[in-house]
């Protein structure tokens, strides 16, 4: 008798984060509604007890309270258990060196994803690299609940997390002033200003640029953001 796969479709930049309960490192969570006014980065690794995801996890650890100053939760998934989920963390504290860190502790949740239900509402299961095995999915999630932005590397690929934080500010920096980000850029950069949306829009912005403007033409424009508005 052939076998019927259930296909669950990859959530999209725009969506409402898909809702589920879990079991974390830190008691029961209802997500997104827990974290309602925060950001959220919701990310998977493949397994614990593994040295890509242990080196992640001592640098997320490191970095929580750099997140949660841009009002920012952290939430991890694996595929393992609670049991297993508490005893790699403790490893971690206790006998793990790396980097110049160590004594870390991990204090955000780490969801216990036995049954693999959260990892295939969010797409993190790719059978190309694994069917039992999260890919590194990151869900870069807003205050409303939407997902804002999504990142995924392969099982053997760990996380540049300059870029994480770097995308989290810019998006946020982008709701408050209304602007865009430019390619590789930094707070304290330029950013671009929204695209004129009429030929006399154009035309005006073209004759009479604001001061702290640059337009390299009618459709490029940018324009000073100091660090400390960020």
């Amino acid at each position: 008798m052939e076998t019927i796969e259930q296909i669950v479709a990859m959530p999209r930049i725009g969506d409402q984060a898909p809702e589920f309960k879990a079991i974390t490192t830190q008691g029961e969570i209802n997500f997104p509604a827990d974290y309602k006014g925060k950001w959220v980065i919701l990310f998977s690794h493949p397994a614990d007890f593994t040295p890509v995801c242990t080196s992640e996890f001592m640098t997320f650890a490191k970095m929580e309270q750099e997140f949660a100053a841009h009002n920012c939760q952290l939430v991890g998934l694996s595929v393992d258990g609670l049991y297993s989920h508490i005893a790699w963390l403790r490893t971690i504290k206790e006998k793990i060196e790396y980097r110049g860190m160590k004594n870390v502790e991990v204090k955000f949740p780490l969801i216990e994803d036995i049954t693999m239900n959260v990892a295939k509402k969010y797409g993190m299961i790719q059978p190309g690299e694994s069917s039992t095995k999260a890919v590194r999915a990151v869900f870069f999630i807003d205050p409303k609940g939407i997902i804002r932005a999504i990142i995924y590397y392969p099982l053997s690929l760990g996380r540049n997390f300059d870029e994480l934080m770097r995308a989290l500010v810019a998006m946020q920096t982008a709701d408050k002033h209304s602007i865009a980000t430019p390619a590789d850029w930094r707070p304290g950069d330029d950013v671009i200003v929204p695209p004129a949306g009429s030929c006399g829009v154009a035309k005006e912005r073209m004759d009479n640029v604001e001061a702290g403007v640059k337009c390299y033409d009618w459709f490029f424009c940018t324009k000073e953001l100091p660090v400390e508005n960020v």
